[in-house]
């Protein structure tokens, strides 16, 4: 069955009629999107961040804001041209905690929602994270880096005194080095820190050799902190063995609560204090495994798992008010829902209507919080519009924000249509989505772009994307799929391409791709195709199998499987869950799915594009295919983005360089095929 996304773009506000305009890359300045809300415990207020491009700046910023949830009313609660995230409210709801880079770098800070006076409480060297309060509210909780000496075994001697030499040579010897998006890193650990609300000197809370951050959750009575860590020998070659911990906020002693092989995290202690619910499955070394819902009874020990019929990852949880019932939020079909486990009965499901926050792509995920009296905040959003902010009472859903409607209401955006195929290959149900130009007319002949997500276990679903609207807006049909081996279809689904990537997703994308062509309206000589990260690798494996497309783009790829897993950030779990041993040993087996292995086939027109500075998928990996390509004579192009790092897009200028500069390539090879 077929679903119609459209949302009417008319401005209220306007009394004359204008002439309607396609998105321009310019406009993603003008766009805002909400994220981080927290609801006050009688469901009366929602606090949320309100997100902006700054374009002079040229840098995402955002501020506080608070909406009544009746009557719809915004009022600012912080406002400068800075990033102020993560706000969360005092047990009593007359304080709120936020992070904000106002001075220059993050740090804590207070507002009393009274009075509105706000104090800086930290002056921290390093940023914070994750702020909690305690439960009497004296006192915060948050993470943050503490360095350590770096290790020099060796210091050269003989230095005149006024001489000018060469900087010193930096020792490595530790598993991680460097992080995408961070670099090369400071040798040191994540810590947990106290402080007390009235300000004053932050108190260090644990200790070791072990990087603790994350969600935290204190008991009912404040007297112990249960956080997720991997505080386990060589924990550095077993990333995904995280384990539950209490912390004694008096003697500091630390105690592990679970002792499995496998991820335990995200740890809320109910509002009844009885109950310690947490996420997490058995480490079975597959590339993907549903987060389960544990709830442990804190008196007996014994632990009840919940969520293996449902067949979905939940991705975090919240206690209901009275402890019956925890909200756990899960991707199913791409899209982001709210359901509701009862202790003592079924699941049910809240809302299929939590929105996107991703903005560029369709990406899944958002945000919700849930009062006391149990109504549940949301992001709201749709293909038309980025994130607003909802409410859901008693089923329904109540959209209690417009962001939005100035900056659009004047611009025609493409709809966007629900499409399901069969795959080729064994007849798979295969969900994809179709953004139609503005003012499409389908008797009419329009190139179409093939654009892939990256993940590889990831899902895109029916979410604003001002990438592909961009595309669109130019004349192109957006194709976008969730081939096999994306999540929110259940376990089965995603674990068809463990140790087996790329491979038939390959077919599931074509399979889309003839879909579309059978309809009439694509012009078969003007089909392009592209992707980043694995939509990157996939680009890149598809015209190494196929010549059917004009013109591709690989965005921060991998190419070859054997020198990423020796190059790449992460490479303990890569080389542990991607693949069945080190490259060495299955030398044949990483080849095989490299892209690299089949570039000798490659005839189609394909520019490479990604940050220099990503070491998720290091450049490296692009440079080899380029020169590759080269050395074939394949008309081929190489595009690096200064200072960017594996999403590219952290700053808004840089997501209008990857779209022109895609949207240039197309065109020059649409041209091509029109001379």
């Amino acid at each position: 069955m077929k679903r119609l996304f459209t949302l009417a773009l008319v401005s209220a506000a306007c009394s004359f009629t204008t002439q309607a305009e396609s998105l321009k890359p310019i406009n993603v300045f003008d766009l805002e999107y909400a994220s981080q809300v927290d609801i006050s415990n009688d469901g009366k207020t929602t606090y949320f961040v309100r997100n902006r491009m700054d374009i002079k700046t040229d840098k995402k910023v955002g501020n506080i804001w608070s909406v009544d949830n009746t009557s719809g009313e915004m009022l600012p609660v912080t406002s400068g041209v800075h990033r102020d995230f993560a706000p969360v409210l005092s047990p009593k709801g007359d304080k709120l905690a936020f992070i904000s880079t106002r001075d220059g770098s993050p740090q804590v800070y207070i507002k009393w929602l009274k009075t509105n006076a706000v104090a800086k409480l930290t002056n921290l060297t390093q940023s914070p994270g994750k702020v909690t309060w305690t439960p009497d509210g004296t006192g915060l909780v948050f993470s943050m880096f503490v360095p350590k000496a770096s290790k020099t075994p060796v210091h050269v001697a003989g230095k005149p005194e006024g001489a000018t030499w060469a900087k010193p040579a930096v020792f490595i010897d530790d598993v991680y080095y460097r992080v995408d998006g961070m670099g090369y890193l400071d040798q040191g650990f994540e810590h947990l820190f106290w402080i007390s609300a009235d300000g004053g000197n932050a108190r260090q809370l644990t200790s070791g050799d072990y990087d603790h951050g994350g969600k935290v959750s204190f008991s009912r009575d404040g007297k112990t902190l249960y956080f997720s860590a991997n505080r386990r020998e060589n924990n550095a070659l077993k990333p995904t063995n995280d384990e539950i911990y209490s912390l004694d906020m008096d003697s500091k002693e630390i105690t592990a609560i679970t002792s499995r092989l496998g991820p335990d995290r995200y740890p809320e202690v109910s509002p009844n204090g009885r109950y310690l619910a947490y996420l997490g499955h058995d480490d079975k070394q597959t590339n993907y495994e549903n987060n389960l819902l544990y709830v442990m009874d804190l008196k007996s020990g014994e632990t009840e798992a919940y969520g293996e019929e449902l067949d979905r990852n939940f991705s975090r949880l919240k206690w209901a008010g009275n402890s019956n019932a925890v909200y756990l939020e899960y991707d199913t079909e791409g899209q982001t829902s709210l359901g509701v486990q009862k202790l003592k009965g079924k699941f049910s499901v809240v809302t299929k209507q939590i929105g996107s926050t991703s903005f560029g792509r369709p990406y899944s995920g958002g945000d919700f919080d849930v009062s006391d009296r149990g109504i549940v905040a949301i992001t709201l959003a749709d293909t038309q519009r980025p994130a607003d902010i909802a409410v859901v009472d008693k089923g329904e859903v109540k959209r209690l924000t417009h962001l939005n409607d100035d900056a659009l209401a004047d611009i025609t955006l493409g709809n966007v249509e629900e499409i399901w195929v069969k795959s080729k290959f064994d007849g798979l149900d295969i969900q994809g989505w179709v953004v139609y130009p503005p003012e499409f007319d389908a008797t009419k002949k329009y190139p179409m772009i093939l654009e892939i997500h990256g993940g590889p276990v990831a899902n895109y679903g029916p979410h604003f994307a001002s990438e592909l609207q961009l595309m669109a807006a130019k004349g192109y049909v957006v194709l976008y799929m969730n081939p096999r081996g994306s999540d929110s279809y259940g376990k089965k689904f995603a674990q068809t391409i463990h140790h087996n990537y790329p491979s038939n997703d390959f077919d599931d994308l074509m399979t889309g791709v003839d879909t579309m062509l059978a309809k009439g309206f694509i012009d078969k000589d003007k089909l392009f195709v592209t992707g980043g990260s694995g939509g990157g690798v996939l680009t890149a494996w598809t015209v190494g199998h196929t010549d059917r497309f004009a013109a591709a783009v690989v965005a921060k790829p991998v190419i070859n499987w054997y020198s990423f897993v020796l190059t790449a950030d992460a490479y303990p779990f890569f080389s542990d869950y991607w693949f069945p041993g080190k490259p060495w040993d299955h030398m044949e087996h990483y080849m095989k799915r490299s892209p690299i292995s089949y570039v000798g086939n490659v005839k189609t027109p394909t520019m490479l594009l990604t940050g220099e500075s990503d070491y998720r998928t290091p450049i490296s990996e692009t440079e080899q295919f380029y020169q590759a390509l080269k050395l074939q004579g394949v008309e081929s192009a190489m595009v690096r983005i200064p200072d960017a790092s594996h999403g590219i897009t952290a700053r808004p200028s840089n997501l209008l360089t990857k779209v022109e500069y895609i949207l240039w390539w197309f065109e020059k090879h649409q041209t091509k095929k029109e001379q």
